[in-house]
């Protein structure tokens, strides 16, 4: 596996992924070697629930600007792989996201092995299109990764389509695997009181939102709800967790719509705490303008708490309106506003949405089950690559040429790293 995040550096939903995929093949008997950036605080190299964990040194090492770093980053990676397939050949490689493409393609021709890749989120998704030179390398690394990967994993039908819209990458060689989460996690002996006094009081609602802060998760579209919300019911607060490069325009949004005092922004938080958090939420709100899947949405249906999301990409593959969740228009305040009420103002509504949500999650969205219809792709790729032999999985040129991303109007600079996760 390659991947620019594993845990404890968590930015987004693929460092979960990564982790939870690698935990769960090597219950299933591979040996799983994860190569990554470092972390403060980590080692160089561990075993952690049985999976061999390479980190590269960036933080000791700084790079004066982004690419520069994801550079170095592939270099790291490159010296690490090599240095452990010398000594434990592998069988196959899987690159997550176009941040470790470069490592991904010399991997593949040197060695000969055959590559998966997945992709979580794409450049032109994020930022509603391609506007500048490093948002066109960005969407050139990323359809390089899928051109030379012999099978693409995507976790959403709408990330299915937009491979193919994007990329012209033919249907049959995407596999749609959706992400999951551990439900068991969220069994635990809790009194959410003692927690909840610190943001609340005995009768007011606690909307949560969790992600990072930026533009395409849409916590600006809550925030223009949270009047609408307050105005029907006044007695809500809503505490807002994760970082990012939006959250001083954030803040400053709050203060000019007069919520600042009903908005707590907590930061980053750890998975122990975070999972507390979701316990003691009235609702989760997921308010994404784009969102590939939406694995914090899936986190708060295995807490048993109702949520709301906008029907952004593919949230709607696994939260059903009415059903296991409440949906509104994307980037619509007014919309978002009505489906937040429609949980706080109807007890029992809220009730049957947690549950029905819950057992979806239990039965189908379980990492147990998506790692191994994981390792069934790997098995196909396996036997297909078997017959061709090294040279050939060296040079296979998987599909058609690149198709240009669609023109959109420019939403300004293109951010930091996580910005890109």
């Amino acid at each position: 596996m390659l991947s620019w995040e594993y845990p404890p550096r968590v930015i987004g939903g693929l460092s979960r992924v990564v982790a939870e995929l690698s935990k769960q093949m090597v219950k299933s008997g591979w040996e799983v070697h994860v190569v990554t950036a470092d972390h403060p605080g980590t080692v160089e190299h561990e075993l952690a629930d049985g999976v061999n964990v390479h980190r590269v040194k960036t933080v000791t090492d700084p790079t004066p600007d982004f690419l520069t770093w994801v550079n170095r980053l592939n270099f790291g990676l490159l010296q690490h792989a090599i240095q452990i397939h010398n000594k434990t050949p592998f069988s196959i490689l899987h690159a997550h996201d176009w941040m470790v493409t470069d490592a991904a393609w010399v991997m593949k021709v040197a060695f000969g092995l055959p590559l998966v890749a997945t992709i979580h989120a794409t450049e032109a998704g994020r930022m509603h299109g391609i506007h500048n030179d490093l948002q066109r390398y960005i969407h050139q690394l990323e359809w390089r990764l899928t051109f030379e990967a012999w099978e693409v994993i995507v976790n959403s039908h709408h990330m299915h389509g937009e491979l193919q819209r994007l990329f012209g990458l033919p249907a049959d060689k995407i596999v749609m695997i959706p992400n999951g989460t551990n439900p068991d996690e969220f069994d635990f002996p809790y009194d959410p009181r003692p927690l909840r006094a610190q943001f609340a009081g005995e009768h007011e609602k606690i909307v949560v939102y969790v992600g990072r802060m930026v533009y395409e998760k849409g916590v600006q579209v809550l925030l223009d709800a949270a009047p609408k919300i307050l105005n029907a019911y006044p007695n809500t607060r809503f505490l807002l967790v994760g970082t990012g490069g939006y959250l001083d325009d954030l803040r400053r949004q709050a203060g000019y719509l007069g919520v600042s005092d009903r908005v707590n922004f907590l930061g980053y938080v750890s998975d122990e705490e975070l999972r507390r958090l979701y316990k003691l939420a009235d609702v989760v709100c997921i308010p994404s303008l784009y969102e590939p899947f939406g694995i914090v949405a899936l986190e708060g249906m295995a807490a048993g708490v109702p949520v709301v999301t906008s029907d952004a990409g593919g949230l709607t593959d696994f939260v059903e309106h009415m059903v296991t969740g409440v949906t509104t228009y994307t980037g619509d305040s007014g919309s978002l506003a009505w489906g937040i009420l429609q949980v706080l103002s109807n007890p029992a509504l809220a009730r049957r949405l947690a549950a029905d949500a819950r057992e979806k999650v239990k039965t189908i969205y379980n990492w147990k089950v998506l790692a191994r219809r994981t390792l069934e792709v790997y098995e196909k790729v396996l036997s297909e690559a078997s017959k061709i032999g090294p040279e050939g999985v060296s040079s296979r040129p998987p599909q058609p040429v690149l198709k240009a991303a669609p023109a959109a109007v420019p939403l300004g600079n293109p951010g930091s790293p996580a910005d890109h996760s």
